[in-house]
């Protein structure tokens, strides 16, 4: 008991009128009703109620609450309670704090079931969105652009490689392949579900439904592991079955390329492209062995004359530097200089002035100002998007019916058997990745000994194409190419 024992029968008044002696910390009142209840008063006024008794062999002390909050009848029954438990042995301390951890139990309980509500209904496309963002840092721009276009809604208006429809209007885009799957709450796609998803882009787009097939199981990897979602999944993951990947079917290896027999037509049809940038970057595909993607998103500045380098911009190792070759120098000196961009996407206008006035009539109805000068930007991002409708008609007249962009990339591996250029070179130009140990740990080629190589290949190329080439050493900088149905100088 406390040392300061001042006892009296507690009454409404009593209460009221008790405060704390001047120079105490705080005083105390006891009951003698309820001889275990205390009234507790501090300096600044505050009264409360307290339970102390002994406890197998201490003192326990437990607050009831404030005089304000309690009244004194009230106080005694609590007191009269807790001196129950005290008298049969239990810790009224011991009781309030299990009493505690049952409230946050149940509380945590009710909080765990309202997430898991919530997450019954999360579908896929939440899921997808934020698998996007977290993986987008680790991912190129053609990555993250792939997986955007495989869910996208579809409905716009297509823009480039459509026929109009018969009342001259263009068609809309189709929805992506992994679209229809985003409404579907995640704890719902099951095997079942994604092989009859497969199955039906099987028959119209094998090819790219294989694709975005790896992709969603990749992302569906990405949730096994994640600790919010991993719960929600029917199997570890569902797109991962022998039937999806049998209806999907197994990819072709591709197998267009040039052979040597065909160069000649295919470059004689190439250079009567009537657009020069078009003509240029074909040509530089097929020379360079580079990826289509990487010859498209030149710059300028990626072009060195001085040391004859190109900096191509590389999906696997981030860029590589090649030998700027002397005829693939002569068609890049020749193209127009309208942007950053080496190969930039632009159509001419019409200068007749009938049609310069409906052009600036119409820009007018919309309050825009109608372009001057005799071209205008093609494209959203400033350099060519895609060749492939341009050569396809090249090849087409050439009798090469089938041969892709990646076909030239192909073809450059392709031709420099003839020559037996070391493998490692030609990895080195096209930015593979080394395939044996001696070239990933001690070759290391510096660009002089793979322009040895390079030019080679490219001399030999035009030989076989009958195209006539001779670079002017003297006069650095000018390129002469004699040709029977192309001259330029």
């Amino acid at each position: 008991m406390s040392k300061d024992t001042s006892r009296v029968r507690l009454t409404a008044g009593r209460v009221d009128a008790f405060a704390c002696p001047v120079g105490k910390s705080q005083a105390f009142l006891w009951d003698t009703e309820a001889p275990s209840l205390m009234l507790r008063a501090t300096p600044t006024g505050r009264k409360t109620y307290a339970f102390e008794a002994r406890l197998n062999g201490a003192t326990i002390r437990v607050g009831i609450g404030t005089s304000a909050d309690w009244s004194l009848d009230a106080a005694r029954k609590r007191a009269a309670e807790l001196k129950q438990l005290v008298d049969s042995g239990q810790d009224p301390r011991e009781i309030e704090r299990q009493k505690q951890a049952d409230r946050e139990a149940k509380k945590a309980a009710q909080a765990a079931k309202v997430e898991a509500d919530r997450l019954a209904g999360v579908t896929l496309g939440e899921v997808w969105s934020v698998y996007l963002e977290d993986r987008r840092p680790f991912w190129g721009e053609r990555h993250y652009a792939d997986h955007l276009k495989m869910s996208k809604a579809g409905g716009e208006v297509a823009r480039r490689g459509v026929k109009l429809a018969a009342d001259g209007t263009k068609p809309m885009t189709v929805p992506g392949p992994v679209f229809e799957l985003l409404a579907l709450p995640l704890r719902e796609l099951t095997p079942a579900k994604v092989e009859t998803w497969a199955a039906k882009h099987a028959q119209t787009r094998p090819t790219y439904a294989r694709l975005c097939w790896r992709c969603l199981k990749v992302f569906l990897n990405w949730c096994a592991e994640h600790p919010t979602y991993a719960a929600l999944l029917a199997t570890a993951n569902p797109a991962k079955t022998k039937r999806t990947r049998e209806v999907l079917g197994k990819p072709n290896a591709k197998d267009d390329a040039l052979q040597r027999e065909q160069l000649s037509a295919w470059f004689a049809a190439v250079r009567q492209i009537q657009n020069p940038v078009i003509a240029a970057c074909l040509q530089v595909s097929l020379l360079t062995g580079a990826r289509p993607g990487e010859v498209l998103t030149l710059r300028w500045e990626d072009v060195n004359t001085q040391w004859k380098g190109l900096t191509i911009r590389d999906k696997v190792e981030g860029e590589r530097v090649i030998p700027l070759t002397p005829y693939v120098a002569h068609l890049l000196a020749g193209l127009p200089r309208r942007n950053e961009w080496v190969f930039p996407s632009f159509r001419a206008l019409s200068s007749d002035p009938a049609t310069i006035k409906r052009r600036e009539a119409k820009h007018a109805r919309k309050g825009q100002t109608a372009p001057a000068g005799d071209v205008v930007q093609a494209s959203a991002s400033g350099h060519l998007a895609d060749p492939s409708a341009a050569h396809r008609c090249a090849c087409a007249a050439a009798g090469l019916d089938g041969l892709t962009l990646h076909g030239l990339r192909r073809s450059f591996a392709s031709l420099t058997e003839w020559l037996e250029v070391p493998a490692g070179v030609v990895a080195q130009i096209q930015g593979h990745k080394p395939s044996a140990t001696a070239e990933k740990h001690y070759k290391r080629r510096p660009l002089d000994l793979l322009r040895l190589h390079h030019e080679r290949i490219e001399a030999w190329v035009l030989e076989q194409a009958g195209v006539r080439f001779e670079s002017q050493s003297a006069d650095a900088g000018k390129l002469r190419a004699v040709n029977a149905n192309y001259v330029n100088s």
